[in-house]
């Protein structure tokens, strides 16, 4: 209790700026209007979305126009846009490849616990590792670990480890989140090999409508297939026509899990979340300073993706990220539309072991600590090229460094080298805007792009790594009408070794023998000479998008598209370990033991199909979106990669507007996983079937109460997911309660 208190305590920054502001906004000015604000047209910087791209090219400007009409789980959605693709925003549908948009309504049906429930039927994305939310790792088109990277609010979340999470976020905090699939080096660097997951938290204009100044939310909720409880609070509010302000606080208390076949997995877990913004706006400029944290304690085994029971351990995690945003967005001006943010990201991992059944002695202490400083730089500038031509340069730099450090009871941590990485890149983008040639209709999207990367690491362990990169690609589109296009790409892609493979060292695994045997060893060796994976990515597709299709107001959409990719030097880890009397004497101590070291050793070619289409009127949602992948190494035919069963995801979704209110249903069709040589990979088909409904009053009494309730996995699915041992989790009723007021 007493570590609790202090947790909330410290929390409690988060929200004493907001509210101290809040206060003196409603004795003082509450009465503002932001008519100024409402009326002045802003040029859509990155870090926004919600606003279609203009046709000739320029930047699409935020008029403030009022949401439309009905309640926000009843009216029409609007057309996704991407920002985190080109750097630009426009719509997903233009966009010459791969990327899924979820925004905060979809978000809103999943109640969701943990970052894996937001992306549930996002195409060739999976998350493996198990039900524990320490342990759920994406996996993008067969690609995890560095071949994925993750953004925060447009900063790098760089931890790797053998068995944790690649990021650790409560999902209350987002506001949306991007998944672009396909080569990603020309625009973001190392690790664009399976492509890049953005996530967005919370901004006050998220919460305030036109003519509001100040306001709170709240929520609590809870579900049963861990005894879950949580609540937040945010407040949010605007000073004056300048300065916006967000303060929020989040915390769950769950227990074990139950799984589909009654059983329990142990993962008895707090977490306090917390962030907060301040942004300021003057002219052109605007200036924004941010802070968000996560702060977990957990009793689990030491590998969060573990089955066991085995080797528990009690976990304290705590991620920060501070951040510091520039921005210069002045309409009319076509040579600077600039955009600057540098950020600072602390991972600590702490772990104390409460038994002697894993691989240490029970009190043993671990640390692990990760910190990212980094930078990035980014400009537009926009030229006419004739009456229907158009073209917008996109360039910058970013760099950035990784530091890690681990412990073990003031010893070196086994598998988690004390090291640092730089990496340092310029790139340079362009998007050309063309009419088709030869009398043909409509136009062509051409989006050429090439970054250079230098990057190092180093460590006291072995030599240092240091490479150079260079990442080309082009894409185009071509819009015949307004409703059909068609794309194309070629990207090249690379994943500089990550500083455990680098320098990995001590005891990988133990074989005890037992008298009058010496215990067989086996050892991390270190490989600093490794090379960087890298791919080749053709992809080509076509979408379709109708509006007014059965009637007045409704819309239907499809894309999908074929890709294939050829990889080389990809990073394999190679167990070597002699037999017992078959390749060495027992008897001898040592002479059995054996050596781990990551690799440069296969060649792969891994293709795939992806597919999303959606049907929404006033009344109903209907989408579906399909994915399939095969990859193998070239040079022996085997399966190569994380590969997953082929899937299908429907969105089933009946509105109700007089009631405001939305019912449905998400259904995860998996089929048998046999695209493996190892028996113990392939995984038996399943079908998952979550339910959800949503109530958002509109009435003036009750404007402002938000009702969500679902049950996950409604027939109690027995199932288990490919690179994960421990089943799923089995039914789960949950539901959340929320009330926002403002003025």
């Amino acid at each position: 209790m007493a570590t609790l208190l202090r947790r909330v305590t410290a929390y409690s920054v988060f929200l004493a700026l907001p509210i101290a502001l809040w206060l003196i906004g409603s004795s003082a000015g509450a009465q503002e209007t932001q008519t100024q604000t409402q009326n002045q047209t802003q040029t859509l910087s990155p870090d926004q979305t919600g606003t279609e791209a203009t046709e000739d090219g320029t930047a699409p400007t935020n008029t403030e126009t009022p949401p439309p009409a009905g309640s926000p789980v009843t009216r029409m959605s609007v057309p996704p846009v991407t920002v985190t693709a080109t750097r630009n925003a426009m719509e997903a549908f233009e966009y010459p490849g791969s990327v899924s948009v979820i925004d905060q309504e979809k978000i809103q049906t999943r109640i969701p616990s943990t970052v894996d429930d937001v992306m549930v039927g996002v195409p060739n994305v999976t998350f493996a590792g198990g039900p524990r939310r320490n342990g759920e790792s994406p996996i993008i088109r067969g690609f995890t670990a560095q071949d994925v990277i993750i953004l925060l609010d447009g900063t790098r979340q760089d931890l790797i480890t053998g068995h944790d999470s690649r990021f650790f976020l409560d999902p209350a905090l987002l506001e949306s989140v991007e998944v672009v699939r396909g080569a990603t080096s020309a625009l973001y660097g190392s690790g664009g090999l399976g492509g890049v997951i953005e996530l967005r938290t919370k901004d006050a204009s998220d919460f305030l409508e036109p003519g509001e100044t100040f306001g709170m939310n709240g929520f609590i909720g809870g579900q049963s297939v861990d005894d879950q409880v949580s609540s937040g609070v945010t407040m949010f509010g605007k000073v004056g026509d300048n300065l916006d302000l967000i303060g929020s606080f989040v915390f769950r208390d769950s227990d074990n899990i139950d799984l589909g076949d009654d059983e329990e997995l142990d993962a008895d877990d707090q977490i306090l979340s917390g962030l907060a913004k301040a942004k300021y706006t003057t002219g052109a400029h605007s200036f924004e300073g941010a802070w968000l944290r996560y702060d977990g304690s957990a009793t689990e085994p030491g590998n969060a993706q573990s089955t066991t029971d085995d080797g528990l351990e009690d976990k304290d995690i705590v991620t920060q990220t501070w951040r510091g945003t520039y921005n210069f967005h002045e309409p009319g001006n076509p040579w600077i539309d600039l955009d600057a943010t540098v950020y600072y990201t602390q991972n600590d991992i702490h772990e104390k072991r409460i038994d002697d059944l894993g691989p240490g002695p029970e009190g043993e202490e671990l640390k692990r600590d990760l910190d990212t400083v980094g930078m990035r730089v980014d400009n537009r500038t926009r030229f006419d090229l004739g009456t229907d031509s158009n073209v917008v340069f996109t360039y910058g730099v970013e760099a950035y460094r990784d530091n890690q450090d681990g412990d073990d009871d003031g010893e070196d941590l086994a598998g988690v080298p004390d090291a640092y990485s730089n990496l340092a890149g310029v790139f340079t983008q362009a998007e050309f805007t063309v009419p088709a040639p030869f009398g043909m209709p409509g136009d062509f999207l051409i989006i050429p792009g090439v970054r250079f990367d230098y990057y190092a690491s180093d460590s006291d362990l072995a030599n240092d790594n240091v490479d150079t990169a260079v990442s080309p690609k082009i894409a185009t589109s071509y819009m015949p009408t307004d409703w059909l296009m068609f794309y194309g790409s070629y990207g090249y892609a690379f994943s500089a070794p990550n500083i455990n493979d680098l320098y990995l060292t001590g005891v990988h695994f133990e074989i005890p023998l037992g008298p009058p045997f010496p215990t067989i060893v086996n050892r991390f060796q270190p490989n600093p000479d490794l090379k960087s994976q890298t791919t080749r990515t053709v992809e080509a597709g076509m979408g379709l998008d109708f509006e007014d299709v059965l009637m007045a107001n409704d819309r239907a959409t499809a894309k999908g598209g074929w890709f294939l990719i050829y990889g080389d030097d990809l990073i394999s880890r190679n167990v070597i370990q002699p037999a017992p009397f078959v390749d060495c004497n027992p008897f001898i101590p040592g002479d059995c033991d054996g050596t781990t070291i990551i690799d440069n050793v296969n060649k792969a070619k891994l293709d795939g199909v992806e597919l999303e289409a959606q049907y929404e009127n006033d009344y109903m949602i209907f989408g579906a979106a399909y994915s399939h992948i095969d990859g193998e190494n070239t040079e022996t035919g085997e399966p190569l990669g994380d590969l997953q069963p082929d899937t299908t995801t429907f969105h089933v979704a009946a509105k109700i507007p007089p009631a405001d209110v939305q019912i449905g249903s998400y259904i995860t069709w998996a089929q048998d996983f046999t695209n493996t040589d190892d028996p113990t990979l392939e995984r038996d088909g399943y079908v998952v079937t979550d339910i959800y409904a949503v109530w958002a009053p509109q009435q003036e009494i009750l404007r402002g109460f938000t009702l969500a309730a679902g049950i996950d996995n409604l027939f109690d699915e027995t199932y288990t997911r490919v690179y994960t041992g421990s089943n799923e989790a089995g039914r789960n009723f949950k539901a959340m309660m929320s009330y926002q007021i403002a003025w």
